[in-house]
Parts: structure tokens; sequence; C-alpha cells
């Protein structure tokens, strides 16, 4: 296995002392969004605006991943929601909501280099679904940390675009 590269010069430099050497303080700088995976996207944006007030900011189908999906302003913060609904029934997303239902789909974390954060991850014994990251939502880079690694959750590794 290759060595996880060097991290980000811009760490801070009063780490406290009983933090890891090879774990950076920011290796997540943030919650990105939570997934919510729905059966019907036109009802879920009604739903969530009606009930919560919830504005969609950005909509797109990822054809790759086989899922349509919406990201919805929370408050004034950077933490949105995001509803994904299967675009066929033979997409990941269309057998998850077979076996689960609708429901919490995954946790996304921001990261400022999903490339380091997944050698970081993978050094540490966990499962990184992709060998290179995949193209998310507007632009972003992304990778995936399996659930039975993670507390039962998938996480999801967000590098929003430059």
């Amino acid at each position: 296995m290759d060595p996880a590269p060097d991290p980000p010069a811009d760490l801070p430099a009063d780490l406290p002392a009983d933090l890891p050497a090879d774990l950076p303080a920011d290796l997540l700088t943030g919650v990105d969004h939570v997934g919510i995976a729905v059966p019907d996207m036109d009802e879920a944006l009604a739903f969530y605006a009606d009930t919560f007030g919830l504005t969609c900011v950005h909509e797109e189908v990822n054809e790759n991943q086989g899922v349509r999906e919406a990201m919805l302003a929370v408050g004034a913060g950077s933490t949105q929601l995001q509803l994904l609904a299967p675009t066929s029934s033979s997409s990941p997303l269309a057998k998850f909501l077979e076996r689960s239902g609708p429901g919490l789909q995954q946790l996304a974390y921001r990261v400022r280099d999903v490339e380091h954060v997944a050698a970081v991850l993978r050094a540490r014994g966990l499962r990184v679904l992709y060998d290179e990251p995949r193209a998310g939502t507007a632009g972003s880079r992304i990778n995936f940390v399996h659930p039975k690694d993670a507390g039962g959750v998938l996480v999801e590794l967000v590098e929003p675009a430059r």
C-alpha cells in the first residue's frame, strides 16, 4: 500500500498534542449535506417546501449514479439537504429504496482533497468504495466510505468544485 500523501500545507500549526501525527486536524472541514432517498422527487420537493420552507438551490440528473438529485438550502448555513430519487429501477438507489424504504441514505462531509482523505482513511483500514474520485453534484469530486466501516452510515466525502 502506498503511504498517505502529505497533508495540505495550510494545516494549523497548533495541533493538540494528543492528536495522532498522521491525522490532520481538518481532515473533514464540515458537514456538506445529508442525503435523503425518496421515491418521487416532485412529491418530496413539494413536501420539504410546504412543510419546512426549504428552497431548492440546485437540481441535476447524475446518469452515472442513476439518480435525480436536488440540493435544498437549510437556513443561512452552508449545510444542505440532498434529495435523491432513482432514475431507473436498476439504479443502486432504487435497490436501497426497496431494501430500506425512503429516508436517510448518507451523510456527506466536505473535504479539501478527496484523494488525500481517502488515502488516510484507507491507511486506517476503512474501505473507500472507488479507486479514484467520481463526479458529484455541481462539479464536485466524491468518494464513499463503506457503511460497514462507519457504524452503519454511508459516508460521502465531497470536495466541492473549485
